[in-house]
């Protein structure tokens, strides 16, 4: 879960016509799935040292709750989100600090766009998203050969 709920404007929504002639939903705002973006306008604010992370069972910095923590990719801050004491989206409104990773999921959140950001696929954040794999897990990450290669074409067509 993000720290903030996404926009409905952000969802992938596809409809397609069912036998009886009524549209069924299938992907989007009903299901809970939302496409992540492969581009952020903010990665210039990343933490110049993403690869020394605290670990993923690190509680609150404030509140000191054990889980449902997000780390700050700006200034390296662990805090809680928006469905314990909201001291993430608090951080963000006091600081602009706007990238963040939720050690519950490895999802990462970016106030600014109001939206999820693809970490596996983007240079900058690979490492990071890497590392908390590794401390959470134990074991290094699948690799998404397909998506990376989609993903580096669209940007070679740029």
């Amino acid at each position: 879960m993000a720290d903030k709920a996404p926009s409905s404007s952000s969802s992938a929504v596809s409809e397609r016509p069912t036998g009886g002639g009524e549209d069924e939903l299938l992907y989007g705002a009903g299901s809970g799935w939302v496409e992540a973006r492969t581009w952020c306008d903010h990665l210039a604010s990343l933490s110049s040292d993403l690869l020394h992370i605290p670990a993923p069972d690190t509680p609150c910095n404030r509140c000191h709750h054990p889980s449902e923590n997000w780390l700050c990719l700006c200034c390296k801050e662990v805090l809680c989100s928006r469905f314990v004491n909201k001291h993430m989206l608090q951080h963000y409104q006091q600081t602009s600090d706007c990238l963040a990773l939720s050690f519950s999921d490895l999802s990462v959140w970016c106030f600014s766009c109001d939206s999820y950001i693809d970490a596996q696929v983007l240079p900058q954040l690979r490492p990071v998203y890497e590392t908390a794999y590794i401390l959470k897990f134990g074991e290094s990450p699948p690799i998404r050969n397909v998506e990376l290669q989609n993903v580096a074409a669209s940007s070679a067509g740029s």
